[in-house]
């Protein structure tokens, strides 16, 4: 019997719009404090969002103020500049070790 392929969940990059497996994208969440957090596991509560392990996209993100309009709230320039440190560290990872 030949091995069913496990299905891979696929996301929506916000700045995009393309839809990108789920391991290739970093969850942002806004819980029900209206605080807006990078979510490494995927699994914290609140609305999600996901934008690609690209530090351009993430760049494009800062200046068009994505997760503002996504969670419809002001985050502040601090918060986009740590996504686009966290997203740069995670793709120079990736190229380091592979997917984790």
């Amino acid at each position: 019997m030949a091995q069913r392929q496990r299905k891979i969940p696929m996301r929506k990059d916000i700045v995009t719009g393309e839809m990108l497996p789920k391991k290739e994208l970093v969850r942002v969440v806004k819980n029900k404090e209206n605080e807006v957090a990078i979510d490494p596991t995927g699994k914290q509560n609140g609305r999600g969002a996901y934008i690609h392990l690209d530090v351009d996209v993430a760049k494009q993100a800062k200046e068009e103020k994505i997760f503002d309009k996504a969670f419809g709230i002001k985050i502040s320039d601090d918060f986009y500049d740590e996504l686009i440190a966290y997203v740069d560290h995670k793709v120079a990872r990736i190229k380091l070790f592979g997917h984790e």
